[in-house]
Order: structure tokens, then sequence, then C-alpha cells
């Protein structure tokens, strides 16, 4: 069997350790001890347990698990360069890599220092955690994989062929750049609000919210024209990328953001990895980003009022 080392149980961690799980060696990794009896929770409310192989970063090193054919990292894109450099002495230079993060901060930087393949994955899969043993499979969506420098189709190929049969529907592209983009677009009109107001994904169609999602899509949508970047479905402008938002927003309804749950777990967000390529974009084109750079000062006066509170 394939081993996969999953660096990160966070809710995406999670969820592609339980779904790999019963066709692959699974090795999930993480900076504290987790139990390895774990539950998922699907879409349809079903329980699912899996015994999984868990360890820390200390850990592996003295249990020497299966060489990995992937390395996945669902770290944080602030803590991914980190993580990565915490067991890249346990691990063949030529491992591939597999990035999913969010944003586009992690996945270049990664990807010309790491001297082996570097895939990048971004998915409208929903997930939380529901503690320490538990993570929700909130909402059904797409995964994209592909490389920057369009070096490794065969490569993502097969993992997008291993995700799918793990019931992750997955296609390889060649242009994940764009794709990262689109996920990009679509998490800066709804992380920093569900996070700011502390509602789940569903509750941004409400009357009280939607406004603001619309104006955040404007100044986005202006920064995707300018970067080249177009939407994944039919339509042009504001309209086709607010669809698109108003789209992930009713798949993943009951989903909290992993911008919320990190301000729940009174966490630093990521917010410089979705909001700053954004507002650095549109400060070089010209653009307006007001919306976006408000939304920027207000998740950092939340995060600084929290992270000070716990020191």
């Amino acid at each position: 069997m394939t081993s996969h080392w999953i660096l990160g149980p966070g809710a995406i961690g999670r969820l592609l350790a339980h779904s790999l799980a019963p066709q692959a060696n699974v090795t999930l990794i993480g900076r504290r001890p987790l139990p390895g009896q774990q539950t998922l929770t699907t879409p349809e409310g079903e329980m699912r347990e899996h015994l999984l192989n868990t360890l820390t970063v200390d850990q592996l090193v003295s249990a020497l698990p299966d060489t990995a054919a992937f390395v996945h990292i669902t770290t944080k894109a602030i803590a991914a360069e980190a993580a990565l450099g915490s067991i890249a002495d346990v691990i063949l230079p030529s491992t591939p890599l597999v990035l999913w993060q969010n944003g586009f901060l992690a996945q270049p930087r990664i990807t010309q220092a790491w001297p082996g393949p570097v895939l990048c994955a971004t998915t409208t899969e929903g997930a939380y955690l529901t503690g320490d043993t538990g993570v929700a499979h909130a909402g059904r969506g797409a995964t994209f994989v592909g490389d920057l420098n369009h070096q490794h189709s065969g490569l993502s190929q097969a993992l997008a062929e291993t995700l799918t049969q793990a019931g992750l529907a997955t296609t390889a592209v060649s242009n994940i750049r764009a794709r990262l983009w689109q996920k990009l677009a679509v998490n800066a009109a709804i992380n920093p609000l569900v996070a700011l107001h502390g509602v789940r994904n569903g509750e941004l169609s409400n009357a009280a919210y939607a406004g603001r999602v619309q104006t955040v899509v404007k100044e986005v949508a202006a920064v995707m024209q300018a970067e080249g970047i177009q939407p994944p479905t039919e339509g042009q402008g504001d309209a086709a990328w607010l669809a698109l938002v108003w789209q992930v927003v009713a798949n993943t309804a009951n989903n909290k953001a992993s911008m919320l749950q990190d301000v729940e777990a009174l966490r630093p967000t990521e917010r410089g990895a979705i909001l700053r390529p954004l507002i650095e974009s549109a400060q070089r084109h010209g653009l307006p980003c007001g919306v976006l750079q408000a939304l920027d000062a207000d998740l950092a006066t939340l995060e600084n009022r929290y992270l000070a509170a716990s020191r």
C-alpha cells in the first residue's frame, strides 16, 4: 500500500487521513500527541471511526514509519515552511510534497526551495474539528492538483486518481496557479467575514452580511482581471465571481471556515496569506482595495486583542 504522511492534523489534514486510511498507509503528524482513535462525521451525519497512526514530529524520528510516497503539508500557510523544516531530515529530498495551504504565500516559496516534486492542491471540501478526536466533513466539494512549473503532470494524475478513489473528487490540472488564485478569491470573500462575525458560511447569504460579500467580491474581481485569472465557471466580471462565491457558500453552508476556527481557538489567522496577495496585487495595478485593507485591519485588531489576552 502507498504510504502518505500528513503533516498538520487540522480539519483538512484529518479529513484527508480518514479518506485515505481504508486504502493507504497513513501517518498523521502533529506538534502534540493526539489519540489514534479518530472519528469522522460525514455530510450525511454518519459517524465513522478509524484507528490512525498519529505521531508527533519528535516521535517521527524514532518511529521511522514506511518511507512516504507523498508528504501532504496541511498546516496553515504561515507555518508550512517551518513544518517542512521540522521533518526535512527524515524524508528523502526526492519525496513529493503536496501543499494544501490557502492563499498564495507558501506555494511558490516551497516550490522553489524543495529539490523534489512539489504539487499544490486546492479544495472546496468543507471540514472543521470537533475536538481532539473528531472532524466533521461539513460539505462536499471539488479538489484540483498540479504543479506551478508544469513538470509533474503524471504525478498529479496519479494523486488525483488516489484521492478520487478515497472519496475526494479530484482533478489534475495544468493551470494550478489560476486555481489557487480562484480559491484565494473565494476565501477572501468568505473567511474574513465569517471570522469577524462568528457565523458559519451559509449565514453570509443573510441580508445582514450579503451586501458586505458583494463589496469584497467587487474589489477581488478587479484584481483577478488584472492578474489574468478567469472565473472557473462561465461568465465574466463581478457577476461570475459573485455566483462562484454564493455557490461555495451554499455547498459549505454548515461549515466553519478555517479562519473562524482560528479565531475560536485563539490562534493567528491566515489573513496574510489570503488578503495580502490581493492587496499587494491591487496596489501594483493601481486598483482600489479599501474594503480588503479594512478587512485586514479589522482581523489584525481582533487577533491582537485575543493574542495579547492569552499571553
